[in-house]
């Protein structure tokens, strides 16, 4: 038997995967650059928060496109999974002497030890808090995904609305559980978890110079997790996800087993949105039930739409134009002046207002997103591009009857 010929790969798409590559490179100089070199002025003050909460909505935003874009499932329980995975993280990662002062309520908490901590003894405080702080992210996201297991056994048997509310009730009975006293030993009830690891504990020693991975280490995770799904929607659990979203009844006629594949994609759908809320706990330094809320499953939920629902790319790109607006971009509406001038309407609050009315016009305007359903894609620009040169290059009927009477004559 003759060996099987591969596929040929299309110059656009090498030429695309290697433009990528190059400016995902440049990005992380960028970073690095921010982090260690580029002096502190009022531009870096906000651009750094910016960056950071943007990578991490954009990993939780994808996550949720998962589940509601790509499988079709209507799952309102992002910030419950999000709370389990920030408690998770900070609980395993508080350094040993800091519990008595942390569970000051508790006698010092049930946890009486820290895994940075320990992999410091081993490995140097610098590595011991970059591994530490994986290892507790993963551990953030399997607990998750366990709940998501338990949860998804009674609730995926639910369809549309039914799914959706039974989802936001678990958030929500998640998030007065881990204020209850009675879990206090472990989750300090509804006191403050404090000084567990952060983004500034992450730092990098090359010779006898450390340099910060403050902006990095965000990215870095979020670029993984966004990888690893963009790698499962392009497989056959993908297509199976997708098949359930477009139709349930043809997906089941073909042999897909429904059950099973919704039960993949929500817990693997939790599992990035408790890695989502480690890194959330880690932006913020202080992790606390309460805010939690259903409104910050709506945020999610609006970014994604506004993304376009089924759109990878179209999700990371909402996230930072979200963040942005919301947290940089139109910050001078509340502070009473603009460009020296008094304006006497520019007050606080004023700048949710206004953003309020943009999200509306997009909501209106683009009712499909940004992207739609359509991914950015380098490959297919340069195709474009291409195509359009090649329209221009070939003549028309008419120019080429026009250069034959003339050949005649």
């Amino acid at each position: 038997m003759g060996k099987r010929l591969k596929p040929a790969v299309a110059p656009e798409k090498k030429i695309g995967t290697l433009i990528a590559i190059v400016l995902l490179a440049a990005l992380y100089v960028f970073l690095f650059l921010l982090d260690n070199a580029l002096p502190t002025n009022s531009t870096t003050t906000m651009l750094i928060p910016v960056l950071k909460k943007g990578a991490i909505y954009a990993l939780v935003c994808v996550s949720m496109n998962l589940l509601n874009g790509f499988t079709g499932l209507f799952s309102l329980g992002q910030a419950g999974f999000m709370l389990i995975g920030a408690y998770v993280f900070a609980i395993f990662s508080i350094p040993a002497d800091q519990h008595n002062s942390v569970y000051q309520y508790f006698d010092g908490g049930a946890i009486q030890f820290s895994i940075p901590e320990s992999l410091g003894r081993l490995l140097g405080e610098n590595a011991g808090n970059f591994w530490g702080a994986i290892i507790c992210i993963l551990i953030a996201g399997a607990v998750s995904a366990i709940f998501a297991a338990l949860i998804g056994i009674p609730v995926l048997r639910l369809k549309s609305d039914y799914l959706a509310i039974a989802t936001l009730g678990f958030a929500e009975i998640i998030r007065a559980i881990f204020q209850w006293n009675g879990l206090g030993k472990i989750t300090n009830g509804s006191n403050l978890l404090r000084k567990y690891t952060n983004f500034h504990d992450i730092k990098i020693q090359i010779g006898g110079t450390i340099f910060q991975l403050d902006t990095i280490f965000p990215f870095f995770i979020a670029t993984l997790s966004i990888l690893t799904i963009v790698l499962l929607v392009n497989s056959s659990y993908g297509r199976a996800f997708k098949s359930i979203r477009d139709d349930e009844v043809a997906a089941e006629a073909m042999g897909i087993n429904l059950f099973k594949h919704k039960m993949l994609s929500f817990v693997i759908s939790s599992f990035y949105a408790g890695v989502g809320g480690a890194l959330l706990a880690m932006f913020q330094t202080t992790i606390q039930a309460a805010p939690f809320r259903s409104t910050m499953t709506y945020e999610i939920l609006l970014i994604v739409v506004i993304g376009g629902i089924g759109s990878i790319t179209g999700s990371c790109i909402a996230s930072f134009l979200y963040i942005a607006c919301s947290e940089w971009w139109l910050r001078f509406l509340d502070s009473g002046s603009f460009l020296g001038m008094e304006v006497s309407f520019f007050r606080d609050g004023f700048r949710k207002v206004v953003f309020s009315v943009v999200i509306m016009i997009i909501v209106l305007f683009f009712s499909r997103g940004i992207m739609g359903d359509k991914e950015l894609s380098f490959a297919g620009i340069i195709r474009k591009i291409r195509k359009r040169r090649q329209v221009k290059a070939v003549p028309a009927d008419g120019e080429i009857q026009e250069k034959e009477d003339e050949s005649h004559e």
